[in-house]
This record gives C-alpha cells, structure tokens and sequence, in this order.
C-alpha cells in the first residue's frame, strides 16, 4: 500500500532517488525523513520497488478535458467537480479554469459560476483548495487571424479597464492571471492594473511589434501565453513577436509541449533561451480524453481531433484549437526528445507554475509545504500516478 500510516507516505524522492516518508499534518508536510531499504517487497511498485514520490502538478491553462467545457453555459457545478477528481488521476493538483474570448456577460456569469462553485467546494477543503485562481484568456487580444488563434473575432476588444474591474468582482477577485495583446494602447494601463492586484499579466495571441512588447513588459507583463502558438502561419524572419519574447529576460515562458503545438527545435529553443524560464501548460479543453472526431465548441465552433490526438479548426488544420493531452504528456514529450531529464520537466509543470502563481505548493516537496503530491510509477518516460494527495489526504488512489 501506498500510505504506510494515516498520514504518512513511502516512496523514493523524485529528484534524489533515495527512500523516504513524509509525514504530513494539518494539509502540510510535516516531516520528510530517510526510510531506508528496508527489503519489504510488499512495499509498493513493481518488483518491490518504490513509488517515485512528486510535487503535484500545477497546470495555469485548463479550457476543460473529458467533454466538461468550462467556457459553456451554464456551468455544472457537479461536472466542475468532476473534471477536478478527472485532473487528480493525472497528477494535477492545482490548476486554473481557463475562461476564453466570448461575448462579455457570458463572460461574467461564466466567471461568477466559477467563484459559486469554489467557494460551494469549500476553499480549504481539497476541491476547492485545488483551484487558486482563474485564468482570463482574452478578449484583449490581437483580432488579427492567426495571432486570434480559434477565439472568436467578435467579442474581440481592446483592454477595458472597468469591464476587468467587473469580471475580476464577480470571479470573486480570483482572478490569477489575464492574457492580453500589447499591440492595444491601454496595454500598458492593463499590466499595471494587474500588478497592483497581484494578477499575472501574461502576453499571448499578439501581433504586437517589440516596442509594445517591451513597453508592457516595462509596465509589469511577467509571462507568455503558450509561446510560439496564436500566431501567423507565416511570420517575417525576424523582428517578429516570438523572438522578441524569447528575448527578453523577463519573461517567463509557457509552452504546450504535447507534440503538435511545438516541434522539438521550437522546444529546444525555447528551452535554451529561457534558461529556466520555461514552464509547461496544457491547454486542455473538453475533448481531451475523448476519441477522435468532428466535435463543436461553443466558443471555438467546429474542430477535429486526429487519432494521433491533434486538435484543429474544422475550417483550416493549420489553426490548432486548444490541446487534447494532459500536463502530464507534456512532461513526458520533454523528457522523450531528449531536452532535459524527466524530474527537470516535471519541475517545470509543477513547482515552476506554483511559484510563478506566487503559491505555497512553489515550494516543491519541502517540510512546511502543502502536501501537495503523486505517488507514481515510471515505465520508461512513461508515468502512471498511483496516488494523488492533496493537503496531506488521498484524492485518487488506494
């Protein structure tokens, strides 16, 4: 068994490798001490072998996965719930619902629902402690196509201070981050406005040229929105707004390494460029997990998801509408290429995220830290969660 007391878990530390129990009380870790080989077989693993023990994941983009669409009306709180136990089985144990580019009180009441649902869970119980905030995905972004990427062009609009002010009211001031477009001229008022309430300004579906980009960077933009997508099919070698991001020092990335958003010169790029600046998202949305097919999305409309798990506008294949894999494939995408070792990876979809977020699971697997974690098998750079814990209690798993 994975939990060799009420609140104590055996396994092997991801990053060291040796045999170790954590202790955990009062949702933290307590303790993390050396457990030795002890020689049990009937420990847990294969063959004997102990379970790799792991910060939880942290995903900053979730759309929905599952056939839960979290940009469709109503909301189902039940559902909600649903995806978060969904989201537990694949090691993440934090995430931000990822509310996209649509008509403005539909945005508002999506957003309100959100804030229902949370505060319904109890935010210091573990399915509302699994949700720290809200991702706020346009609409101030480019309206050009490509940039746009598969948000609808209508409800498109330059930043509208007050309209944010309104929806960060009714998401019950949750929101975590907001991406947005520099090429607009409030931009820069936007960023800051985002400073002062702690919220992440984050760059994405731009267009914007580098003096905009570094103008708003300057006001306060601290990350990209999945880098190297929501752009041209065909982009001028250089300046261009992907350059100018990796560029710049200041600028967290975050990537959708599910194998189709990004080829691997892109990633690895990327991935020198930022000098451990590079974080791993999802971009999941509701046909993720699902077979493949011709879906509609009520914010995207038609697409298609291939059997090799590509998902694309009905409408042009060369726009991509979201990911259909979860975090935890991207993990294992970098680790297979070759760019970094597996613990690196999962770093940068776990801990990573949690301390851009300025969160306590940042603090990794660490005395005083949430208990926050997954107990996991490696088959190859192929994972299998065993168990899921958050705050110090199994969510998924025996």
């Amino acid at each position: 068994m994975a939990v060799t007391g009420p609140s104590v878990y055996r396994g092997r530390h991801y990053r060291q490798g040796r045999p170790i129990e954590v202790r955990c009380e009062n949702g933290l870790i307590a303790e993390i001490r050396d457990a030795g080989d002890t020689g049990n077989t009937a420990d847990n693993g294969e063959n004997g072998s102990l379970y790799w023990i792991a910060p939880g994941l942290v995903d900053l983009q979730v759309n929905g996965y599952g056939g839960i669409d979290l940009n469709r009306e109503p909301l189902n709180p039940k559902e909600f719930y649903g995806l978060i136990h969904t989201l537990w089985s694949l090691g993440v144990t934090s995430f931000l619902p990822t509310v996209i580019t649509n008509e403005p009180s539909a945005m508002g009441r999506l957003l309100a629902s959100l804030n229902e649902a949370i505060v319904a869970a109890g935010e210091n119980k573990s399915l509302g402690a699994s949700v720290p905030g809200i991702h706020l995905e346009g609409p101030f972004i480019s309206p050009q196509d490509g940039p746009r990427g598969a948000h609808g062009k209508t409800w498109v609009m330059p930043p509208d201070i007050e309209r944010l002010e309104e929806w960060h009211r009714l998401s019950g001031e949750r929101l975590r981050i907001v991406t947005f477009s520099p090429e607009w001229p409030a931009s820069e008022a936007l960023a800051r406005w985002c400073g002062r309430r702690n919220i992440v300004a984050s760059i994405g579906h731009t267009a914007a040229d580098g003096d905009q980009i570094r103008a708003a960077v300057k006001a306060g933009a601290a990350l990209s929105t999945h880098l190297g997508n929501g752009a041209h099919p065909v982009l001028p070698r250089h300046p261009n707004y992907i350059w100018e991001q990796m560029a710049n020092d200041d600028l967290v990335a975050c990537v959708i390494a599910d194998g189709f958003h990004l080829s691997e010169a892109v990633l690895k790029t990327i991935y020198r460029a930022k000098a451990g600046r590079m974080l791993l998202v999802s971009d999941s949305v509701a046909v993720a997990g699902l077979p493949a097919g011709r879906y509609h999305s009520p914010v995207g409309g038609d697409v298609v998801l291939s059997q090799e798990g590509k998902l694309y506008l009905a409408e042009d294949e060369r726009l991509l509408a979201g990911s259909a894999k979860p975090l935890i494939k991207g993990v294992e995408h970098l680790a297979s290429i070759g760019l970094c070792d597996w613990q690196e990876a999962w770093e940068m979809a776990s801990v990573g995220p949690a301390r851009t977020l300025g969160i306590p699971a940042g603090q990794g697997l660490a005395e005083g830290a949430p208990a926050d974690f997954v107990l996991m098998e490696t088959n190859g750079l192929c994972f299998s969660i065993k168990q899921t814990v958050k705050r110090g209690q199994p969510v998924y798993g025996g």
